[in-house]
């Protein structure tokens, strides 16, 4: 019993971290869950917005609305 147990302590030690380090590293599995569940919490930006900010810098602050232009 105890060389059994022993054996299957030490297959469990040893599968356990390689089998974490294999699902760690598919890049499937990364574009998949990691890149999509960035995508939820930080949505991209809409054009819109974007051409908005960039026509604001390209006339001047004043686009944005009232302010005491100081910066905040």
């Amino acid at each position: 019993m105890g060389v059994k147990l022993e054996v299957f302590r030490m297959t469990l030690y040893l599968t356990f971290p390689v089998a974490m380090f294999w699902i760690a590293n598919q890049a499937e599995w990364f574009e998949d869950y990691v890149i999509q569940r960035k995508r939820e919490l930080w949505p991209p930006e809409k054009e819109d917005q974007v051409s908005n900010i960039l026509f604001c810098l390209l006339k001047g602050w004043g686009c944005l609305g009232p302010c005491d232009h100081n910066g905040f």
